[in-house]
């Protein structure tokens, strides 16, 4: 009998492992498009209720994540990035060192934790990767990835978040030896390397798609949109992207692309555009289909509601308009400006747009017909400098982040 209950046990601690939430970049399938559902329509004049905050961080871009009753956040301090755990109220429970942080120009940490289970991964700006405990804060793996595997930087370093597929996890160093490498979770060992496209890493997080019986990675280099098949490391296909007239050095693409239905859509910012892209059948080539020069994203994201894309542009690094363009053509369908280009995410048909340079928070219905603003509010709280962190809903709760300080507020309809 007691053997039969140690099985039991096993079994039941492998199946909860293996159903295991996963809390990453731009939530479900990094599409930033939320599943949550009983959020308010509309907010107060003052904004929404503010929970709780935390100005007590030190400076970073990311996003938050989530495990059981903790939260994630990275922050950059004394020449390393550092990840945070807080409770569900805002409180530090811990943090640790987790790699070393990008030295030159905006040092600041820029990666989301990825988190299942107790188990939060991590990219530093640097390129180097762990694995930590969730609940001791202790590292079970490290691993100097971009370093040992001769990658290359932008004038930016790295600011990719891991993608955890089953028990592997993908990573893009770029340069001479290797453009992706895919990892076992478990302990940080390469599992394969693929070819070099002998490209520098954008500044992106990629995405995970199943086509055509295969399981892909799209990512973006500083010069290609390209896939590989993540059975192997096979680079499928890959889109050169093409620079601006006059644009004389490596091109800055920060945007995490979007796909449905066989097709991916891709944007750039400084005059880039953006590209739909529709796989072959086989999803062992793909083509452009379409080019567009309004939503023109510097590193606010896109979310797709309905059949339409939504975003700011880049007009210039202080200026952008939001934009709708429909998904199947690219053709406009409206551009407003409201303050400034920044972060978008969608819950429930609704828009959450965050402007980065003076730290407005809009809420808007998500339609074609125009910029349609409900409500807003301004963020006082962090230390000087952009508004860059995306925001994120769990729970009924919007976070908020600036720099050094992380807000919660109460967007739950009663």
């Amino acid at each position: 009998m007691k053997t039969i209950n140690l099985i039991l046990l096993s079994v039941l601690v492998f199946s909860k492992v293996c159903n295991a939430q996963i809390s990453e970049w731009r939530e479900a399938n990094r599409t930033g498009v939320s599943s949550e559902t009983g959020l308010l329509k509309s907010w107060p004049a003052e904004g929404p209720a503010l929970l709780w905050s935390n100005p007590d961080l030190t400076n970073g871009n990311s996003s938050v994540s989530f495990g059981d009753n903790s939260i994630y956040v990275t922050g950059t301090s004394e020449g390393n990035d550092i990840l945070y755990a807080l409770d569900m109220n805002g409180k530090k429970l811990w943090q640790t060192v987790m790699g070393r942080a990008w030295n030159e120009s905006y040092p600041e940490s820029r990666s989301t934790p990825t988190v299942e289970g107790n188990k939060v991964y991590t990219a530093s700006g640097f390129g180097d990767l762990a694995c930590i405990d969730g609940v001791t804060g202790k590292a079970i793996w490290n691993y100097k990835a971009s370093e040992l595997n001769k990658g290359t930087y932008g004038r930016w370093g790295i600011a990719e978040s891991m993608i955890i597929d089953g028990d592997k996890l993908y990573f893009t160093p770029g340069g001479p030896e290797t453009m992706t490498i895919a990892l076992k979770k478990t302990s940080g060992a390469v599992e394969w390397k693929s070819s070099s496209l002998n490209n520098k890493p954008g500044y992106v997080s990629p995405i995970l798609i199943t086509y055509a019986g295969k399981k892909i990675l799209v990512n973006i280099s500083q010069e290609n949109v390209f896939a590989v098949d993540v059975s192997n490391g096979e680079i499928l296909w890959k889109i050169a992207v093409e620079k601006p007239a006059g644009f004389n050095w490596d091109l800055i693409l920060c945007v995490t692309p979007v796909y449905n239905d066989g097709m991916v859509y891709v944007t750039g910012g400084y005059n880039v555009g953006g590209l739909m892209i529709k796989l072959a059948p086989d999803g062992k080539s793909a083509a452009i289909i379409w080019t567009d020069k309004v939503l023109d994203v510097h590193h606010g994201g896109v979310v797709v509601v309905n059949g339409f894309i939504y975003g700011s542009n880049w007009l210039n690094n202080g200026d952008g308009n939001w934009c709708c363009i429909d998904w199947n053509t690219g053709v406009k369908k409206w551009e407003e400006h409201w303050n400034c280009k920044g972060s978008i995410i969608s819950a429930e048909g609704m828009l959450y747009i965050y402007d980065e340079k003076r730290g407005n928070v809009g809420l808007l219905k998500a339609t074609p017909e125009k910029f349609d603003l409900v409500s807003s509010f301004k963020i006082t709280q962090g230390n000087a400098g952009p508004f860059w962190a995306h925001p994120v809903i769990h729970k009924g709760v919007l976070y908020i982040r600036h720099n050094n300080a992380l807000m919660a507020y109460n967007i739950k309809a009663k």
